[in-house]
């Protein structure tokens, strides 16, 4: 009887491992974006170049969804050199100190609107980690001659003072609120 349960349990185990599909983000075809206010008047736009990522759902639906990302901030792009050079610097993201920033899901949503989800999880800066919510928009799957893809869109707005981005304190110049925007394209695997 000991054992009949033992198999039962070891075959439930592996049909929810094969019933899992691996995921991973294509930088050919997804950006990693943010913005935020300057002076009060305009908007700067920038991006990170390098990153990986990866999605693991039941088939390819969202829901139960996991997400692992891990960004390089040496790669900041915001087109001005001089800025970016900055923005690597102790004054902002310290890149010689603190290299990465890491997302990891802790849970997705189904909103009620169709293709509509809240994505959960906690993002490092600075080796400061905080609860984030991002709202995502599933585009779907297509297959191709190569392979499947699954696209989203994924937004949140964060405030950089939480994650001991503390320059310009009084945010006169730089604003607090950045927002951050995700177009990312997976690849199964």
């Amino acid at each position: 009887m000991r054992k009949a349960f033992i198999l039962l349990i070891m075959m439930i185990f592996s049909v929810n491992a094969f019933a899992q599909t691996q995921w991973k983000v294509d930088p050919y075809h997804s950006s990693l974006n943010f913005n935020i206010s300057h002076s009060g008047i305009s908007i700067v736009n920038g991006k990170f170049l390098e990153y990986t990522g990866n999605l693991t759902t039941n088939g390819d639906a969202l829901s139960d969804a996991n997400f692992d990302f891990t960004v390089k901030v040496n790669s900041i792009n915001t087109s001005v050199e001089n800025r970016d050079n900055h923005l690597r610097s102790p004054d902002f993201f310290e890149v010689e100190k603190y290299p990465n920033m890491t997302f990891k899901s802790t849970k997705i949503l189904a909103t009620g609107k169709p293709n509509e989800y809240l994505l959960y999880g906690k993002l490092t800066i600075k080796d400061v980690t905080k609860d984030v919510i991002f709202d995502v928009h599933y585009g779907g799957t297509v297959t191709s001659d190569q392979g499947q893809k699954l696209g989203l869109k994924a937004t949140t707005t964060i405030n950089r003072f939480d994650y001991n981005i503390n320059y310009d304190p009084a945010a006169a110049g730089v604003g607090k609120d950045v927002k951050i925007v995700a177009h990312l394209q997976f690849a199964k695997q």
